[in-house]
């Protein structure tokens, strides 16, 4: 594996300190340090792989610490009362879904959340981003759905990030929307692989779904209690939603009654151009308070990082893009608390 070049940065030299304001609508509200008021974690973790009593002091971490310093609050991010189980999903390609998934999973657990991510796209990029490794061997996601393994037994350790896992995808995936159709309740095959287990050592489970509407992403939907969607800021950004809109009211009106789109993110946000402005402004008329007030902006950082088996807020947590999907983790994060009191 390459060497990182961000391991003795710090911060990144790709934007100025000050320069978040050009870039970003984002609240100054973050932890300044992920463990500051929390519980230790416990050594029983999610998949029996025993972790240490805290977030190790590791370089990696003092980075993270030193990126999130100066942004405000120490207040501990709070933990939903029940995991909640979110889809990432949009039919459209190239809006963000994989990099969002990861990198708000990564931001969570970072903040003392316990995270599950399930690839379910057949590229299994989500897995590559977390530094899964994988062969011919490797049992996936594919196993669940077709010969009910357990997702428990499927879920690796993620490298360098104490809290999370990640239950890779493998190319096997990609026949198996064929193999689904003649297997009896086929929507809910993913479903019923999380009803199999107790998810109550779990605070979130995220869903990278592929880019289509067919019976990967209905089983993600059908297995889930929210929907996200990163909406991409160019022109062609609204395309194709209404009829993942559409689907999401068809599955909810027959499959899963509880079904809901609970948070739209605006991804690639270039501040420099009017256009990214003013598809920020029709999706937020459109959509209202479902959307976060987080930006995520175009940063090669976010691009480079899948290249050396990382999330953006591991490769460079200091980063725009990092401190983006950081303040993104945080409104999810803070959502959940007020969805506990509602």
């Amino acid at each position: 594996m390459p060497q990182n070049p961000a391991d003795n940065a710090g911060v990144s030299r790709e934007t100025p300190a000050g320069a978040y304001g050009d870039l970003l609508d984002v609240s100054g509200e973050t932890s300044a340090d992920p463990t500051a008021g929390q519980p230790p974690v416990s050594r029983e973790t999610w998949n029996g792989a025993a972790t240490a009593d805290s977030v190790p002091d590791t370089p990696l971490a003092q980075a993270a610490r030193a990126a999130m310093a100066g942004r405000g609050h120490e207040e501990p991010w709070p933990r939903p009362r029940s995991c909640r189980i979110i889809s990432v999903a949009n039919q459209k390609g190239g809006v963000g879904k994989t990099t969002t998934t990861v990198n708000i999973a990564a931001a969570l657990a970072m903040n003392g959340q316990r995270v599950l991510v399930v690839d379910l796209d057949p590229q299994g990029n989500a897995s590559t981003a977390l530094g899964m490794e994988r062969d011919n061997q490797t049992r996936s996601i594919y196993h669940c759905l077709v010969e009910d393994e357990e997702i428990r037994k499927l879920a690796q350790p993620v490298p360098d990030i104490p809290n999370l896992w990640c239950a890779p995808a493998t190319i096997d995936l990609a026949g198996a929307e064929i193999e689904l159709v003649s297997l009896v309740a086929r929507e809910a095959r993913l479903k019923r692989a999380f009803a199999a287990y107790d998810t109550s050592d779990l605070d979130y489970i995220l869903i990278d779904c592929p880019p289509s509407l067919g019976l990967l992403t209905v089983n993600a939907m059908v297995a889930c209690d929210e929907v996200m969607i990163p909406i991409q800021c160019e022109y062609y950004a609204l395309e194709g939603l209404g009829q993942l809109l559409r689907n999401v009211e068809l599955v909810k009106s027959h499959l899963n009654t509880g079904l809901s789109v609970s948070t739209i993110l605006l991804t690639m946000y270039d501040g420099r151009t009017r256009l990214a402005q003013q598809v920020a402004d029709e999706v937020r008329s459109h959509f209202g308070e479902l959307v976060l007030k987080s930006l995520v902006p175009r940063s090669v950082r976010v691009s480079e990082a899948p290249s050396y088996g990382q999330s953006v807020m591991t490769y460079d947590p200091g980063s725009t893009g990092a401190m983006a999907y950081l303040e993104a983790a945080r409104e999810i994060a803070f959502r959940a608390e007020g969805l506990n009191a509602g």
